[in-house]
């Protein structure tokens, strides 16, 4: 039964941690990356903090969910700002989004530490550089 599930692999849909200010008071946010020819349509996002202890995960902060709805080809959308604090811990998002009638899903998740202003690279699409998870 499992050989007969479809599960397409989502390429060109990325998320990003970009910051904006100055360096001194710079606050960080995450963008959904629309890097594909066409737009995709219904687009949610959940988000949640964790820390693994030995081979447990253990939720620190509570699920948020944002509905996006469409992104145009070739654009970002700002979801949300991410506190400072959370940065030492898993930060994990969950694309869902319509891409062509067909439902795709992705999980996306940032590293303790990894949001740094020392990691920063292009961001497709977007003028800014962050940091960016594929």
């Amino acid at each position: 039964m499992k050989k007969d599930i479809d599960i397409p692999e989502v390429k060109g849909v990325y998320i990003a941690a970009i910051p904006e200010g100055k360096a001194d008071n710079r606050s960080w946010y995450i963008h959904v990356i629309n890097d594909l020819p066409e737009m995709i349509e219904a687009v949610m996002i959940t988000s949640k903090g964790y820390t693994i202890e030995g081979n447990l995960q253990k939720t620190v902060s509570s699920t948020l969910r944002h509905r996006i709805g469409s992104i145009p080809y070739k654009s970002a959308v700002k979801v949300e700002m991410i506190d400072q604090q959370v940065f030492e811990i898993y930060n994990e998002y969950w694309v869902t989004f319509f891409l062509n009638g067909k439902l795709m899903e992705k999980k996306f998740t940032f590293g303790p530490h990894t949001i740094d202003a020392e990691f920063l690279e292009d961001i497709p699409v977007h003028a800014s550089k962050g940091i960016l998870v594929k």
